[in-house]
């Protein structure tokens, strides 16, 4: 198995570049690079000049503008390359070394600021090289050879995002630490990493054991949202209609209500009482009197252009380095960000949740579109610090009720919530229109989704529960094909741990039926291989004591056959 080696560090503080492979000392810092036994650590100790200010000792914090570690490495052609994508949405699979990874650099400059496709992911922050075999990620990655895996993964993210490029043609990996943002005065762990061989479950369990995560106490659940079915288009009237089937049926734990029941996306609690007379309450206890447990959706940390929020409270509204708002993207009338730092954001969202889970009753809250609290630096921290420090604020709000996030850069998710969404919304279509499959990695694709659940997979009951989004058995308003939408069941079961549907199960055919109850047993089925070949992934799993070959190819066809 090829191995990681030739370890050297890189320092930047302006336009003063330090490389080194064991120790350097200047007049402005103390580095170290140590490896041992399958760790990488850099440990730096700023020298910060002292002064004194009305007769108190004061020290001048410094900045570093690359803080990195780069190993040569070797790999082939039949090597696969995986890198974790920046948030949940954002496409994340194995790559052959032919491939190239794609930004938004071909897109126009003004369809970029219009629809603001730079905001979804790291295209503001990080470089696409757009060469075959360059590729880069977050958090933890891995080469893999037939079933040989060798991860490597940041041990601390708490600090700062790693940023981690394998540039396969030059033989090259390196770790490098997203500290825009951040000071340094005291002595640090720029990068703590792990680097391990073995099996797929060695190197994975390893590395969790080394950072001390530990999946939340969550079960697997199976449930109804009402997006895909309704969308924004939800009334008190409809989701009891959906209510009354989803329970009818059985078999399933929860039911949640998507977007739509608030006036504006940010006044979660300014309810449109056209559309629900009696309120969110009364909707939650119809859910908890036939047996389900109730979720409801929120976007936390965003508020749309024609919110109460953005007009009235803009003390609660992220601002960039000019005072202006920030843009989080293009949804509803358009989305910005919330300073998560301003006492008024955190006033108002503890009010929210109090609210939605004390008096409402909702058991679940799905939150989405949390990337958007540190889509820029903030408060004298990097972006990650920053999305730990959210992360926590929204596990202290909720308690132990339950927690879906979505949209979220996943380690700072790893523990703290119970469920995560780990790849993008699932489309009405395979893989959207040509024009669509040209814009930016986060994206509404079925395709990209299934992939994730797939390539995401070991972070299921490691890191929390996955969801892989919905499956659609339905004929209506829907283009996927049969095959299509079975690929899309089996997967969903096959490698997640959240099975939610958002069809009108009442009005399924004696053979959607079947198939509901084909993908159904395959909840519990461990898969045990799984390989990608030019965009077709074979993967086995055991049933009933049998090992099955299963075939997905580019265009979703699914084929099994067993041993």
């Amino acid at each position: 198995m090829k191995e990681l080696y030739d370890f050297y560090a890189t320092l930047r503080i302006g336009d003063r570049t330090y490389q080194f492979s064991d120790r350097i000392v200047t007049d402005e810092f103390d580095a170290q690079l140590m490896t041992e036994g399958g760790r990488v650590r850099l440990e730096v100790q700023p020298k910060c000049k002292e002064f004194i200010v009305q007769n108190v000792l004061c020290r001048k914090s410094m900045c570093f503008d690359t803080l990195a570690i780069t190993a040569k490495t070797k790999v082939t052609d039949s090597d696969r390359v995986f890198v974790n994508g920046y948030q949940s949405w954002t496409d994340s699979r194995e790559y052959e070394t032919h491939e190239k990874m794609h930004g938004i650099d071909h897109i126009p400059e003004f369809l970029v600021r219009k629809y603001k496709f730079d905001k979804y992911g790291d295209y503001t922050f990080t470089s696409y090289s757009g060469r075959a075999g360059d590729f880069h990620g977050y958090s933890y990655g891995y080469i893999r050879n037939g079933a040989d895996f060798q991860l490597f993964g940041s041990l601390n993210e708490t600090d700062g995002f790693t940023l981690i490029r394998v540039l396969s043609k030059d033989g090259e990996v390196s770790f490098e630490k997203d500290c825009e943002g951040r000071d340094f005065c005291e002595p640090f762990t720029a990068l703590d990493i792990a680097v391990l061989c073995g099996s797929e479950n060695e190197v994975f369990d390893r590395f969790f054991e080394l950072s001390s995560i530990k999946c939340r106490p969550a079960k697997p659940m199976s449930g109804y949202t009402s997006w895909y079915r309704h969308y924004q288009d939800i009334t008190e009237e409809k989701l009891l209609h959906d209510l009354e089937g989803v329970a009818d049926a059985g078999g399933m734990d929860i039911f949640q209500i998507d977007d739509g029941y608030q006036m504006g996306v940010g006044d979660w609690l300014k309810i449109n009482t056209d559309k629900f007379p009696r309120g969110m309450k009364f909707i939650s206890d119809k859910i908890h009197e036939r047996g389900l447990k109730s979720g409801i959706w929120l976007a936390p940390f965003v508020c749309e252009k024609n919110s109460y929020i953005f007009r009235h409270r803009k003390e609660m509204l992220l601002r960039d380095k000019n005072g202006d708002p920030v843009p989080a993207g293009c949804n509803w009338s358009g989305s910005y960000a919330l300073d998560i730092y301003a006492p008024e954001t955190e006033w108002y969202l503890e009010k929210v949740f109090d609210t939605v889970l004390g008096e409402w009753g909702f058991d679940m809250v799905k939150l989405d579109f949390l990337y958007a609290a540190c889509i820029v630096p903030n408060f004298g921290k990097s972006r990650g610090e920053v999305m730990h420090d959210a992360m926590q604020m929204l596990r202290r709000l909720c308690g132990d009720k339950l927690i879906l996030g979505c949209g979220v850069p996943l380690a700072s998710a790893f523990g703290v919530v119970d469920y995560c969404r780990i790849g993008c919304d699932v489309g009405l279509s395979w893989n959207d229109n040509m024009l669509m499959q040209l814009t930016h990695r986060e994206r509404v694709s079925t395709k990209n989704s299934v992939l994730n659940t797939i390539f995401r997979r070991q972070l299921d009951k490691r890191a929390f529960l996955n969801d892989p989004d919905v499956f659609l058995l339905r004929d209506e308003g829907n283009k996927l094909t049969n095959i299509q939408k079975q690929a899309l069941g089996i997967i969903n079961d096959l490698f997640g741990s959240v099975y939610f549907t958002s069809d009108d199960i009442q009005t399924y055919t004696d053979k959607q039926k079947r198939i509901l109850a084909f993908i159904k047993s395959l909840r519990g089925c461990k898969p045990e291989s799984v390989d990608i070949t030019d965009g077709t992934v074979v993967f086995t799993y055991q049933r009933n004591g049998k090992t099955t070959t299963a075939r997905l190819s580019p265009d979703g066809k699914i084929h099994a056959c067993g041993s």
